[in-house]
């Protein structure tokens, strides 16, 4: 087990989960090559919009595992947090696409990033960023990782940063009971709430957005921005909410759009702005990011999301 080369200075924003090679079908048949993992996936597009992003997870020593640091590298992801693991693959999965959406198959079962364990954490990183996220799929894919999360989660809590977290619910992965169990629980430790609205309904029972809103409140977070497809961005914070419309385009595939959102959204964040200005700039990354296959490669920079609003002011 080894770590890749460490940077000099601290990322402003850490990114915690399972990187997993994609390889998506097209509307020829053919499978495009690519590289998806939710929190991954949010650390690459933080990134493209000029944040300073590092990602701690573990990867196997093999092709697909050297892929992902390559791919972190060129995008300016610190990869110090990283390990390489020689007794555990990296992990892959299949999107497939119909009148009904995008669909996936995964091959994670025993992967190195379910095999993450607190004692492998950079203690140093955590205790120094400003802004940790994790998601629902970092705790789902093994007990050992939820346990990697809640106490990465302790650590940047005590050293006075702020956590973000996206419910991602996958069911193929956990029991709903289990799940709300595990994801409310977390989220009563951190300060964003990042749910999409489908999820949000499962998980807590509720249909509206503004109750669901408010139940995420209850929990503790300062922050929610509650994703509802085309209808927008609900963001509310405990003194004022707000529905931030979504930006028009024709989807080809949204395979990532929800991460595009969140590394946007972190990335505005770090910047400083208020949530409801990130919410409307990550509103436009996330629909510029559904313009062509796969997870990684129409997620757009800070220049094609400030020309796009910019089109559409």
């Amino acid at each position: 087990m080894e770590n890749v080369d460490q940077k000099e200075t601290v990322p402003d924003i850490l990114c915690l989960g399972e990187p997993m090679m994609e390889f998506n079908r097209q509307s020829d048949g053919l499978y495009l090559q690519g590289h998806g993992g939710d929190t991954s996936n949010c650390a690459i597009a933080a990134s493209r919009q000029g944040a300073s992003v590092g990602y701690l997870t573990r990867i196997g020593n093999d092709r697909f595992g050297q892929d992902f640091i390559d791919l972190w590298q060129r995008e300016g992801v610190d990869c110090s947090g990283i390990e390489v693991c020689d007794t555990a693959p990296t992990g892959i999965y299949f999107v497939t696409h119909n009148e009904e959406g995008h669909h996936f198959s995964y091959y994670r079962q025993h992967s190195a990033s379910s095999m993450m364990t607190p004692d492998c954490l950079p203690l140093t990183l955590l205790q120094s960023t400003k802004l940790l996220h994790v998601s629902g799929i970092s705790q789902a894919i093994s007990s050992s990782a939820a346990d990697t999360v809640v106490e990465a989660i302790r650590v940047v809590n005590d050293a006075g940063g702020r956590v973000s977290y996206d419910t991602n619910l996958r069911l193929q992965l956990w029991p709903l009971e289990q799940a709300r169990q595990v994801i409310h629980g977390t989220l009563a430790d951190c300060d964003i709430a990042l749910p999409g609205l489908d999820d949000a309904r499962l998980l807590t029972g509720l249909s509206e957005p503004d109750d669901i809103a408010d139940f995420y409140l209850r929990l503790g977070v300062a922050v929610v921005a509650l994703t509802l497809g085309v209808e927008g961005t609900l963001v509310t914070t405990p003194d004022k909410r707000q529905l931030i419309p979504a930006m028009p385009v024709t989807a080809i595939d949204a395979t990532a759009a929800g991460d595009t959102f969140d590394g946007a959204f972190l990335a505005e964040l770090a910047r400083g702005s208020d949530p409801f200005v990130a919410a409307r700039y990550a509103n436009a990354a996330a629909a510029l990011s559904t313009q062509g296959y796969g997870a990684v490669a129409p997620m757009p920079t800070r220049d094609a999301v400030e020309t796009f609003m910019a089109q559409h002011s």
